[in-house]
């Protein structure tokens, strides 16, 4: 059953409305007896009461409040509260929420309507750390190198509203209010609105899965948000059988893509989200949200789904999207590090036996993992077919937030893996037919950790410090506690202040060739593989093993031509054989590794080369 709701933000069931004579207050409290609105400011409070309507809501018009007014909800007659649908907390989240004019910004790019999902290049970011000032106005400033760099889309980690001044984002309790300690509503307006401005996408994540573990009072009014019945890393499970928290998170996509302009959301790791009702959550939002913009503007739903449901990503028949674009292919990531840093511990264990195979399957079909079992999850089958798909169904990355900070010492690739490696990992997935993601810095081969960090206080900041350091004991490297100690604190301010990208690095000798490196490759890539994205045949994809260390990846096109990639993951140079005797400058050559050199009919590729190459009909 789809519940219909106006898709005008001023209307959305949750949160204020600003109306010609005040503002209305609205709070679903089905579990509260008394719901008071208080209004706050120059040392005064107003307290009006909210009178129950229908099915738990609560309800009241106050003249006196407008735009910037500041309020929270007393509960009982005791307890303040955040308002769970806040546009604003410039208090953070223990203070009051505050009443924002959505729509008094002027949009200077309003004919704006996004880019085809083909074109995307993806570049994920923490604003807190992307800059040294860590805020809005710092990422708009560097939108021009990014445009420079080659990427088509900025994708913001989680900018919900999270205790204290930093955090990843993924301990959000607010989800309609832009956290302030990055700046204004309207500084995240302007920095959207320049992006475009610059033929730039902005992609949002956003995290339906759970609420943080602090300031969320939902428990307290609304415990039919949670049930008992499944059970998260994070506690209870969201209810998704209640109508009103269906349409929380609906609202939520709604209000994200309408009001600040998004073109696209990454909706965090959706296998944790359990809905046993007919139509599955994930289905009603992208159907909603569908049917919410005009056909004519871009827009985009990506997942993270650690269960491969290849189901999500399904075609219609003109190959537009059933549901969602495309998902984060957390497969080709493994086997890419399995390859580049020789690691197979955790869940890299599932990658390390044929690990050249499974990146051929990867490239090929999407997932390695398509319903067999996975012995890191002691025999459990993962899955399901994904050959079906084209390739821009997948999201293609050798760093992300999560691969480099979920280490004990948040290390990125640089420190784990050498350059030949590097090198041909990098030629492999900035030019495969998948969509690539870079992560911020990764571009120049930066130094800069990416622990994981956040700002709690007392006995939850312990809490969080000592399971840190009880999560890689099991590690050999961390087995002495000595060793574990240096785990860094996540609540210490230095932690989170070594991740702040320097800029500097990039003027280092090493550190410009890597950025020429990425620059010249995402050239190539818009240039030479994006216009062949449209003539991809879905399920005509074939990969092979040459000796005992070469892959050989065919992308059948329509019109008789093949896409090809040879990476040659050994250390000996390997002799590739094109047939072309007859013709030998009919090889159309889009990317050759430095030091191939070519041989009659053939190229000898050196150990760790790499070649994409388009075989005539």
């Amino acid at each position: 059953m789809h519940r219909q709701f106006a898709f005008d933000n001023r209307t959305l069931p949750f949160g204020p409305i600003l109306e010609a004579d005040g503002v209305r207050f609205r709070l679903w409290a089905p579990g509260a007896k008394q719901v008071d609105v208080v209004l706050v400011g120059q040392d005064q409070e107003q307290r009006v009461a909210m009178p129950t309507t229908r099915d738990g809501w609560h309800e009241v018009l106050v003249p006196e409040a407008g735009v910037g007014s500041l309020y929270h909800f007393k509960i009982n007659g005791e307890t303040l509260v955040p308002d769970p649908g806040s546009r604003f907390q410039p208090e953070d989240l223990s203070g009051p929420s505050q009443v924002v004019d959505t729509a008094g910004f002027t949009w200077e790019n309003s004919d704006w309507k996004g880019r085809p999902w083909a074109e995307t290049v993806l570049y994920e970011l923490h604003v807190g750390t992307f800059t040294p000032e860590g805020t809005y106005d710092g990422v708009r400033a560097r939108l021009p190198y990014l445009k420079e760099l080659g990427v088509t889309a900025v994708e913001l980690m989680p900018l919900a509203d999270f205790p204290g001044s930093r955090n990843w984002g993924y301990d959000g309790v607010l989800p309609f209010a832009p956290d302030s300690v990055y700046g204004s509503p309207q500084e995240l307006r302007r920095l959207i609105d320049e992006a475009h401005g610059l033929g730039l996408m902005v992609f949002l994540d956003v995290v339906y899965n759970h609420f943080g573990p602090e300031g969320n009072y939902l428990h307290l009014y609304a415990p039919q948000f949670f049930t008992e019945a499944h059970q998260t890393p994070w506690g209870a499970a969201i209810d998704f059988s209640v109508p009103q928290v269906r349409d929380f998170f609906i609202a939520n996509a709604v209000y994200w893509l309408q009001e600040y302009r998004f073109d696209g959301l990454r909706l965090d790791a959706v296998h944790a989200i359990q809905d046993d009702g007919p139509v599955h959550i994930l289905e009603e939002l992208a159907q909603t949200v569908t049917k919410a913009f005009p056909q004519d503007r871009h827009v985009h739903l990506v997942l993270e789904n650690d269960a491969n449901q290849a189901r999500f990503l399904n075609r219609e028949g003109t190959g537009e999207p059933k549901y969602y674009v495309a998902q984060w292919n957390d497969d080709i990531h493994h086997v890419y590090h399995v390859l580049g840093t020789g690691e197979t511990q955790g869940y890299y264990a599932d990658y390390a036996d044929n690990a050249l195979d499974r990146l051929g399957r990867c490239l090929a079909q999407g997932f390695a993992y398509q319903g067999e079992p996975s012995a890191h999850r002691g025999g459990e089958a993962r899955g399901e077919p994904s050959a079906h798909l084209p390739p821009e169904a997948f999201v293609a990355f050798i760093q992300n937030h999560d691969q480099i900070g979920n280490r004990a010492l948040g290390e990125r690739l640089p420190q784990l893996a050498p350059l030949e490696k590097r090198t041909a990992l990098t030629a492999m997935y900035l030019l495969a037919p998948q969509i690539p993601m870079l992560y911020m810095g990764e571009e120049w081969a930066t130094e800069r950790p990416f622990p994981f960090f956040c700002d709690f206080q007392g006995d939850l900041a312990d809490a969080v410090r000592e399971g840190r350091r009880k999560e890689f004991a099991a590690f050999p490297e961390f087995a002495d506690p000595g060793m574990r100690e240096r785990i860094p604190d996540p609540n210490d301010p230095a932690t989170a202040q070594s991740a702040v990208l320097n800029w500097d690095e990039r003027y280092s000798v090493e550190h410009a060739q890597w950025l020429t490196f990425y620059r010249d490759l995402l050239s190539l890539r818009q240039a030479r593989i994006v216009p062949l994205l449209g003539l991809m045949q879905p399920g005509a994809a074939t990969w092979q093993i040459q000796e005992p260390s070469v892959l050989i990846v065919n992308w059948p096109l329509t019109d008789g031509r093949t896409l090809r990639m040879t990476g040659n993951l050994g250390s000996k140079s390997f002799l590739t054989n094109f047939d072309l005797e007859n013709d030998p400058d009919s090889l159309d050559a889009i990317y050759v590794s430095p030091y191939a050199q070519r041989k009659g009919s053939g190229v000898e590729l050196e150990g760790w080369g790499v070649m994409w190459t388009v075989v005539p009909k």
